[in-house]
Order: structure tokens, then C-alpha cells, then sequence
């Protein structure tokens, strides 16, 4: 059995039924001979709540998941920051256990920090208030006690407004802070880093106060998709879908 794989930023909606179908075929596939699938946030284009599970396309996302779990396979969650509201009914339906933000895993033998990469773009100012505001109880009290159509107008109405705020921001600034990945590095005491978010697939290799250290970022799926692969005595591969 393989080691672990690693996906984030698929974005899955009934409006984009490439990524599904990719999706479908990755569950199917590859990670069925995996010994972990963590999913680092943004497995949904976005959630409005688990009693939104009833929803046809999403008890279908989840029954593949869990056909996954019950084969074996540990599959875990991390929230990312469209699917933040992602809880417990959907990790009793999908099979998927709920990871913290940020966490240490053994990845292929090596102490590895997973985050969803969103907490790293500190020079987006705009979105860490939002991110604070948004991921508050109260806030996330009174969201939840609305009717599920007027959650759904509302987070349209702000993916429009985000869409918009992009467009008028330099790509920098939504990129991480590299000040702040060094910091993380630190806290955790770990040599490599795992995230998504900023769509910005690759392999960044620093040092950090003497030590090298290694970053992967991980590819979105509104282009090709793909994921990480890691397994012990070996190098992480990155694997881009044709």
C-alpha cells in the first residue's frame, strides 16, 4: 500500500462537472491504494452548512468518500476557506475525520505541517479580517440560523464581491508572506510544509534558521488538478492529472 496523498482547492459544484468527474476518478483510483487521503480545505466550491447534506450532489460527494473510509483508507478534512462551515454530520455521512488548521502529520515518515495556506497570506489584509470575522462562533451562530436559500444568496453574493476585490489586488499580496512560512516553520519545529490555497502549485526549498526545509504547494482543480503523493524513503511527488 502506498503512503498518503494530499489534495486541496478542488472546488467541487454541480457547475463544474470536469472537476467532478476528476474527482470521481481520483477516489476510484489512485486513493484506493493509498494509506491516507487528507484533503486540505476547499473540497467544496462552498458549504453552507451540514443540513445542506441532503442536497443530491453533495450526498454523492460524500458517499464516495465514504465507500473510501470503509475500504480502508483514513480519509481526513481540513476546513479551507470556502468550506469552513464543513462539521460533524458531514464527517459521520463522508467517513472523514475533521483535521485542525494548522497540524502535524507523519507524511511518508517525516513530521509534516499541513495547513490550508490562507493563514500564510498575511499581507491580505482584507481577507484575514474577513477570515477572524467569518470563522467566529457568533457569526457562524447567526449564518447557520438562516434558511438555507437565503445562506446560499448570501455566499453568492459574496464570492461576486470577492471576485471583484481579487481583480483590484496584485497577485503578491495573495500569494503567502515568506516571513510568515519562515514563522511557521519555527512554531512547529518541522522541516516541511504542506498547503493549498493560493493555487500555486510547486516545490519552494529555504533555510530556516540554519535548518533546510521544504515547502509544497498544492495544485487547485479549475485547471488540470492533481495532488502530492508521499511514502517513506522516498521524495513527495507531484502529480498533475492529463
Amino acid at each position: 500500500m502506498a503512503g498518503e496523498l494530499f489534495v486541496s482547492d478542488l472546488h467541487l459544484s454541480e457547475s463544474r462537472p470536469a472537476a467532478n468527474e476528476a474527482f470521481f476518478g481520483f477516489v476510484e483510483g489512485p486513493a484506493t491504494r493509498a494509506r491516507a487521503l487528507y484533503i486540505l480545505g476547499d473540497l467544496f466550491e462552498y458549504w453552507i452548512g451540514d443540513d445542506d447534506l441532503a442536497t443530491p450532489f453533495h450526498a454523492v460527494i460524500a458517499g464516495f468518500l465514504r465507500r473510501l473510509s470503509t475500504s480502508g483508507v483514513e480519509v481526513h478534512v481540513m476546513h479551507g476557506n470556502r468550506d469552513f462551515l464543513l462539521a460533524q454530520a458531514f464527517c459521520e455521512a463522508s467517513g472523514a475525520r475533521l483535521l485542525e488548521d494548522p497540524v502535524v502529520v507523519p507524511a511518508g515518515g517525516v513530521p509534516t505541517l499541513l495547513m490550508h495556506g490562507d493563514t500564510l497570506c498575511t499581507r491580505d489584509v482584507d481577507y484575514q479580517a474577513w477570515r477572524s470575522q467569518a470563522r467566529s462562533k457568533d457569526w457562524q451562530r447567526r449564518f447557520l440560523e438562516r434558511s438555507l436559500q437565503e445562506r446560499r444568496e448570501a455566499i453568492l453574493a459574496l464570492r461576486q464581491r470577492s471576485r471583484e476585490a481579487v481583480k483590484a489586488k496584485p497577485a503578491s499580496i495573495m500569494d503567502v508572506d515568506p516571513g510568515a512560512v519562515e514563522e511557521a516553520f519555527r512554531r512547529h519545529g518541522v522541516a516541511r510544509l504542506i498547503h493549498g490555497h493560493t493555487h500555486r502549485p510547486g516545490h519552494h526549498v529555504l533555510e530556516v534558521d540554519g535548518r533546510r526545509c521544504e515547502r509544497w504547494v498544492l495544485p487547485d482543480w479549475y485547471g488540470t488538478g492533481g495532488y502530492l503523493a508521499t511514502v517513506e524513503g522516498s521524495t513527495p511527488r507531484l502529480v498533475r492529472f492529463s
